[in-house]
């Protein structure tokens, strides 16, 4: 529900309707539109009066919000949200930031020789697995604990803010001390304990889109992290599974321009996973662009065939190089043509 409030609306008005708003158990989002004030409400709103419009005087009217996500919809926050991170990087915002490393985190050689390498290409952070969820439970599962160490010592080499992806609530206290983003992996994106978990931590967390959902369950699943209050929520984009077979998910480049248009949240695009093939990355990276993304996550690994996991999607820091170059263009050329 959005209460549309008259632009006479006094500061001890609004204090009054959120107070009684609060005592019903809803959650309050002020909303600042270009010409009007508005207060969202998110939660049981059944129990309020129907005729909130007659019996506040400085409300205007009371309107409806369909959508079964409330806090992710641009209805409630019509301005694009921008993630900032540390050292100045930012998510959101006309900007286009890079995610780049390894799959898994295999040694301290290898993470900070990827990371050197994709910082000096114009990565904006570096991802790596600590924990790996994998199909099998005889592949590699990731160092845990011993491999965000090892992110943190790259990030403390190189200035690049970390994400990893968090598996269980059991380590939420030691991703809201050490790691700049927290990702929710696809297989997770569902996990509704975990979710609320990371959205009381405070750090920005990075939800992808689950292999078989469909973009309002993905927005439902931001609405958990985001009832919260302390977590900014950046959208990904991965890859869906689909009856084709040429590839290993169906990338929904789509989704960009759906999720742009539904949602304030800022969105990037994992080509790796969508694709599964290494020489279909910066194709689909130059793509995702074209349609808006605000990010991309790219799979870096200095010899891909030795990788511990997914190393067919990988790409080598020389490759990376040069989707750089492409994305870099690709990006200056939207952006022109949205300044002109």
């Amino acid at each position: 529900m959005i209460i549309i409030l008259k632009p006479e609306a006094t500061e001890a008005q609004i204090a009054l309707i959120k107070d009684e708003m609060s005592k019903n158990g809803l959650i309050i989002q002020e909303i600042q539109g270009e010409t009007t004030r508005m207060i969202g409400l998110a939660g049981d709103t059944s129990m309020l009066p129907p005729e909130m419009a007659t019996r506040y005087e400085f409300v205007e009217r009371v309107m409806k919000v369909s959508e079964p996500y409330k806090l992710a919809s641009r209805r409630f926050h019509p301005r694009d949200t921008v993630v900032e991170l540390p050292g100045g990087v930012c998510v959101g915002g006309g900007g286009l930031a890079v995610i780049a490393g390894p799959c898994s985190v295999e040694s301290e050689e290898q993470i900070l020789s990827i990371a050197r390498d994709v910082k000096l290409s114009g990565a904006s952070l570096l991802r790596g697995g600590a924990f790996k969820p994998r199909s099998s439970p005889y592949s590699f599962q990731g160092l845990g604990l011993d491999g965000l160490n090892l992110l943190k010592i790259a990030r403390e080499k190189t200035g690049l803010p970390i994400v990893t992806e968090i598996m269980s609530p059991e380590y939420c206290d030691v991703f809201a001390r050490d790691v700049d983003v927290i990702q929710i992996g696809a297989r997770n994106m569902q996990n509704f304990p975990l979710l609320r978990e990371v959205g009381e931590l405070g750090k920005p967390v990075l939800l992808k889109r689950g292999a078989a959902c469909t973009i309002d369950e993905m927005l439902q699943a931001a609405d958990y992290v985001l009832v919260g209050g302390k977590s900014p929520v950046i959208l990904c984009e991965r890859g869906i599974r689909t009856f084709e077979t040429a590839t290993r998910n169906t990338l929904d480049i789509s989704a960009v321009p759906v999720l742009k248009k539904k949602s304030h949240l800022p969105v990037v695009v994992d080509p790796s996973h969508g694709t599964g093939h290494w020489d279909l990355v910066c194709p689909m990276a130059m793509a995702a662009v074209a349609a808006g993304a605000d990010g991309l996550m790219i799979e870096v690994h200095n010899h891909p065939e030795k990788a511990l996991c997914d190393g067919q999607q990988s790409i080598t820091p020389f490759l990376f190089d040069n989707l750089m170059q492409c994305v870099t263009r690709m990006h200056k050329i939207i952006m022109d043509d949205r300044s002109e």
